[in-house]
């Protein structure tokens, strides 16, 4: 059962506003931050989950906003007493104390590598001790989250030279390995390794293993910590390779995860989202887009049906954002692969609403068109980072936006090739067959180069899968047999029962509309 504490309703007391109004003190614990931290380590110790997770999702966040909106939360040796200077809830309150500050404030260079310096101890620990505990996977995802968005954070600030102080150039090249790729990289891939996650889902195919069916807990009094995080840290490294621009990689690693199916990375709002975005990214920038289509349509009619429960959550904001970055991702997707059979009614409406008319002039492959894909890869694409520290030497100029701009050009210039091939679709949804020379001629090139032109459009609309596999992304191919091209269309299948099952729900809430009329 849930329990009412001090803690969550408690009004603040005098010496809480006399704090306020002084500034902050990071030794001073209000009461209510003391039954917090007490209650939270007993529930920690009793392995409560359900408590934990009511504390963390909830109650830390009203402490949040009613004692520490703008200001830090007390330091951890401020509080440490109370939890019996208990190492691993010192390290797991601290990295709730860094997220807390990197939310609300602007964190400091000496913070931000503190802040790695606590990931690396309790990472360690985890890694190389036995943890008796288990956590909400909430909690654990926001670890992995945390962790690549603090790296991506980092190596932004860092890329940002030009009015960086001595004492910060100085720091920079002091601790040259804090937040450095290959550590972020490693602590990734050995959550994956020591957790033996891969074996385990593997074991679970074979009905060995119920990591799934249990949402990855353990009810034999074991701990979850270490299987989970090596779980989330397999979408951990997805995004790291995407913010590096090595998709391949990426999809690669989340092989072992089966996007088809419901999983532990579903049971996390949050680990869902940024599972399919980061996914649906990749596969458009590897030209998989009819995966990228079906992966996104997916993703925004779940968000469509669910978003309204997720109103009261800390991370609405974030859902709405990503659900808006992914439509602008769907259309750029089905503007270079016109495949809209493969999009549900409802996200296709909310699509057209908001951005049927630029898809429209998407279409024309002019400077306007290339002016809209710009704005949408823009807006819609991850914040790239270059991993490698800038030159500290005098001119110090800033090179935070280089992997953007360089990103923006790789898929700008495939863009411009697709171009090149959107009059040979035309005649081709036209025609079920006709001869080399006579297309030659309406095209106005000779018949090599309408040779060189079909190839072209053959390898642009298919792609190598992770598996090695070629799949096509056109909805129209042909073959060539005798200097005869003939056409060979994709027909979009018909879904008439969605569309009569969503017309009944809606007639059966205006007959309960209805009902609840009382007639005079």
């Amino acid at each position: 059962m849930a329990a009412n504490y001090d803690y969550d309703e408690a009004p603040a007391t005098y010496d809480d506003a006399n704090r306020q109004e002084l500034g902050y003190d990071p030794n001073f614990v209000p009461d209510s931050v003391k039954s917090f931290v007490v209650h939270l380590y007993r529930h920690i110790r009793e392995k409560n989950v359900y408590e934990i997770h009511q504390m963390y999702e909830i109650s830390f966040q009203k402490l949040s906003d009613r004692l520490f909106k703008d200001t830090p939360w007390p330091s951890v040796d401020a509080v440490a007493h109370y939890v019996d200077n208990d190492q691993v809830f010192c390290l797991l309150y601290r990295e709730m104390w860094f997220r807390h500050l990197y939310a609300r404030l602007s964190p400091t260079l000496k913070q931000r590598i503190d802040s790695w310096d606590n990931y690396c101890s309790l990472f360690q620990v985890v890694l190389h001790r036995v943890v008796n505990m288990q956590l909400p996977n909430q909690w654990l995802w926001d670890m992995v989250d945390e962790f690549v968005y603090q790296f991506q954070s980092f190596c932004q600030y860092r890329a940002k030279m030009k009015n960086k102080t001595e004492q910060e150039i100085a720091l920079l090249r002091q601790f040259d390995q804090a937040w450095n790729v290959y550590g972020v990289l490693n602590y990734l891939q050995a959550f994956v390794e020591k957790s033996n996650i891969i074996r385990i889902l593997e074991q679970e195919k074979e009905g060995i293993e119920q990591f799934t069916a249990t949402d990855g807990y353990d009810y034999s009094g074991g701990s979850n910590v270490l299987k989970v995080l090596g779980y989330f840290s397999m979408v951990g490294l997805l995004r790291v390779h995407c913010l590096l621009g090595d998709y391949q990689t990426g999809l690669k690693c989340l092989l072992p995860i089966d996007i088809n199916q419901q999983g532990v990375y579903t049971s996390v709002i949050g680990s869902h989202i940024t599972t399919i975005y980061h996914y649906g990214f990749a596969s458009l920038m590897m030209r998989r887009y009819v995966k990228a289509i079906r992966e996104f349509n997916k993703m925004l009619l779940y968000i469509y049906k669910t978003k309204q429960y997720h109103q009261k959550s800390p991370q609405y904001e974030q859902i709405l954002k990503k659900n808006e970055q992914m439509y602008a991702l769907l259309a750029i997707c089905l503007s270079l692969c016109p495949q809209t059979k493969l999009v549900e009614e409802t996200v296709n409406s909310q699509l057209r609403e908001k951005y049927g008319e630029k898809m429209a002039r998407m279409q024309r492959y002019d400077d306007e068109a290339f002016a809209i894909y710009d704005e949408l890869f823009s807006y819609a694409c991850p914040k790239f980072i270059t991993p490698s520290a800038p030159s500290f030497e005098e001119p110090l100029v800033n090179c935070n936006q280089d992997a953007y701009r360089l990103q923006l050009k790789l898929f700008l210039y495939e863009v411009k090739q697709q171009q090149l091939l959107s009059g040979v679709r035309t005649f081709l949804k036209v025609y079920s067959t006709i001869s080399l020379g006579k297309l030659a001629n309406y095209m106005e090139v000779d018949e090599p180069t309408l040779r060189t032109i079909l190839f072209s459009y053959k390898h642009k609309t298919h792609a190598v899968d992770s598996d090695g596999k070629i799949i096509s992304n056109a909805d129209v191919d042909f073959y060539i047999d005798d200097d005869m091209i003939h056409v060979v269309e994709s027909k979009p299948v018909k879904r008439f029962g969605d569309y009569f099952l969503r017309q009944i729900v809606k007639l059966e809430g205006v007959i309960n509309d209805m009902d609840r009329i009382r007639l005079e």
